[in-house]
């Protein structure tokens, strides 16, 4: 009888499918590796376009940072060349009127009545003097209230004086300054 020794056929092809084991192995782990390559490549350069992104940002932050700045200090001496504005704006209404306002009263005041207290504060005008009578008071009240200076002429005091054997009356009135607010300011 014929002995055929198989087990070197079958050890033949163990080690052919071992082998073609460790060759699709070795392929596997080279694909994976080009594959864990690829995407640590992808995610690198993903990484650098959004720090190079964020750099630009950041960059384009500081140049709006500086223009705000720049545009606050335009604001800031906008304010204060308003401010200036407005102060130069008093001054002006501030040269005429007192003038204008002492100019009124002069011509509201009759013969025979003399100012002997003039004062200011804010839009409150006080007013004391001496006249023969109290119509010459009543008058000059009527002128006052006339005038486009003053309004809401209001008698405080008036009393007998003694002025040198001639009897007078002395007056304190108060009124408001500037040009009337409304209609029923006005006398009827």
């Amino acid at each position: 009888m014929i002995k055929i020794n198989l087990l070197l056929l079958r050890e033949a092809r163990q080690k052919e499918s071992l082998r073609q084991q460790m060759v699709f192995l070795l392929l596997f782990l080279v694909v994976t590796i080009i594959i864990m390559g690829a995407v640590q490549w992808y995610m690198v350069s993903r990484i650098q376009a959004a720090t190079l992104s964020i750099a630009q940002a950041e960059g384009e932050i500081s140049s709006l940072k500086a223009k705000i700045g720049q545009i606050e200090n335009v604001r800031k001496l906008q304010e204060e060349v308003r401010k200036k504005l407005d102060v130069l704006k008093q001054l002006r209404a501030g040269k005429s009127g007192p003038a204008k306002r002492l100019a009124a009263l002069s011509d509201a005041v009759p013969d025979k009545v003399w100012i002997t207290k003039y004062s200011e504060a804010g839009d409150l005008l006080a007013v004391g003097g001496i006249a023969f009578t109290e119509e010459l008071i009543a008058d000059f009240m009527r002128n006052l209230e006339v005038s486009r200076q003053f309004y809401q002429v209001e008698l405080l005091v008036s009393e007998q004086v003694d002025l040198s054997g001639i009897k007078a009356k002395r007056f304190d009135l108060t009124c408001r300054l500037g040009v009337r607010r409304n209609e029923e300011s006005r006398p009827q």
